[in-house]
């Protein structure tokens, strides 16, 4: 009899320690509704940029994050962005919209990738022009768990205005050369 209550303590002690273990539960997989955040946040976006709400279109912004497009030199950090936002937000012609095509997450990191338009005013022309490119944003999950962009990056798809130059300037240099003989 004594072996019977041995034997059933065991079992009861074994039962009690397994669900007494050191090792925590994995985490809920949330990439889904992560996903659903970044693509949403990007529609928002776009909404700010319609509204030309300098404020709004900051929000999206981490307080660390960097700003890189074409023609411009690196701007980092909320002072920055938000001077640059200004300086674009002045020209009556400004229009943004950008559509994103895919989009991916891992735990705290996501991004997306797309493409853009953009007008704006030529400051030499005055004229309103438009521009196409495409944009990749990382985004990190923040404390209260939203996601800001910490790297926005994008580029016209148009060469760059030096380009011709360049090729006409080669073009002439061996004329240049016999001038000297």
């Amino acid at each position: 009899m004594k072996r019977q209550y041995i034997a059933g303590f065991a079992v009861g002690l074994m039962i009690l320690l397994s669900g007494c273990s050191d090792t925590p539960a994995p985490p809920a997989d949330t990439s889904a509704a992560d996903l659903k955040a970044l693509r949403d946040g990007e529609v928002t976006w776009n909404s700010d940029w319609a509204s030309k709400d300098g404020g709004k279109i900051l929000g999206h912004y981490a307080s660390d994050a960097s700003l890189m497009i074409s023609d411009s030199p690196l701007v980092k950090g909320t002072d920055g962005i938000r001077t640059a936002l200004a300086a674009m937000l002045a020209d009556k012609n400004l229009s943004l919209t950008f559509t994103t095509s895919s989009a991916d997450v891992s735990k705290d990191i996501g991004y997306t990738q797309g493409t853009y338009t953009m007008t704006m005013t030529n400051p030499k022309t005055k004229k309103p022009v438009t521009e196409k490119g495409k944009y990749v944003t990382v985004y990190k999950r923040q404390t209260d768990g939203s996601w800001k962009a910490v790297a926005d990056i994008a580029n016209a798809d148009a060469l760059a205005v030096a380009a011709p130059v360049a090729a006409k300037a080669r073009k002439s240099a061996p004329a240049a050369k016999k001038k000297k003989r």
